[in-house]
């Protein structure tokens, strides 16, 4: 986004938080860039020592930003950062969630085969974190604010190779869906954005990957597949007041693959 662009400026004095960059080829950094683009201060969160060093070298243009150690089952860590970000800010304007995990022997396998063990765990991560996010980030938008969560078309068709992930995904959109009744009453709006399907880290866990890149690119009303950046984009309208009557909903940016039949 050029300093020309009429989206520059936008969110110009806004707080933002961006959970789940892992580099420079993540949804979650496509969104962090049109956020920054169009004006909004950011931090972000990594998990761990090997994730720290690779946050900090994505996010190293961006100059100094917060940055947290972040275990998203962890809700003391996540009280603890956003008291620092309290200190810091005073306020949250926005919070990116794009998190999701579920051990490797449930997405290779058929999901008829999921332990019990590996499904909780995909539930707890993927989308009992958004959850825990909202209600720990709530007291730092008393004026109302936007959280955006990313899913996938997965949790509506039974997408081979996604297995529990799509399970996972599934339960995340009715998050959104309760979490923006109980936020709507505080003013905070809460969407998931349904990204197509993008060459990214977590995306090539998923078994035939390769296959839904090309199937998507054939069969989508644009004859394409969609870039981190077009994500970006709508993240941003979903964190400006563009969008203060939209909250509860799914968003697709996947170059119309969804409305197509088979």
């Amino acid at each position: 986004m050029s300093e020309n662009s009429p989206l520059a400026g936008l969110l110009a004095g806004k707080k933002g938080l961006i959970v789940g960059v892992a580099n420079q080829n993540s949804i979650a950094w496509g969104c962090a860039l049109a956020l920054r683009a169009a004006g909004m201060e950011l931090a972000f969160t990594y998990q761990g020592e090997v994730m720290r060093d690779r946050v900090t070298r994505t996010v190293s243009d961006l100059g100094d930003v917060p940055l947290y150690d972040l275990d998203v089952r962890d809700d003391a860590q996540m009280a603890s950062m956003f008291d620092d970000l309290r200190e810091k800010w005073g306020r949250l304007d926005f919070v990116l969630h794009s998190v999701a995990f579920a051990p490797k022997p449930a997405m290779a396998n058929p999901f008829i085969e999921t332990a019990r063990e590996d499904f909780l765990v995909a539930q707890d991560i993927s989308a009992y974190s958004l959850v825990a996010l909202s209600r720990a980030a709530a007291p730092l938008m008393p004026e109302g604010g936007s959280i955006v969560t990313m899913t996938y078309y997965g949790s509506q068709k039974a997408v081979p190779g996604y297995n529990v992930m799509g399970v996972a995904k599934a339960s995340l959109e009715a998050c959104v869906r309760y979490l923006a009744v109980d936020l709507g009453q505080r003013g905070i709006r809460i969407n998931a954005v349904s990204a197509g399907a993008i060459n990214t880290l977590a995306a090539r866990g998923v078994a035939h990957f390769r296959d839904l890149m090309r199937i998507t690119a054939e069969r989508s009303p644009l004859k394409r597949t969609v870039e981190s950046e077009e994500v970006g984009r709508t993240c941003l309208f979903l964190a400006s007041d563009l969008s203060t009557g939209i909250t509860g909903e799914t968003m697709y940016v996947d170059a119309g693959f969804n409305i197509t039949a088979g």
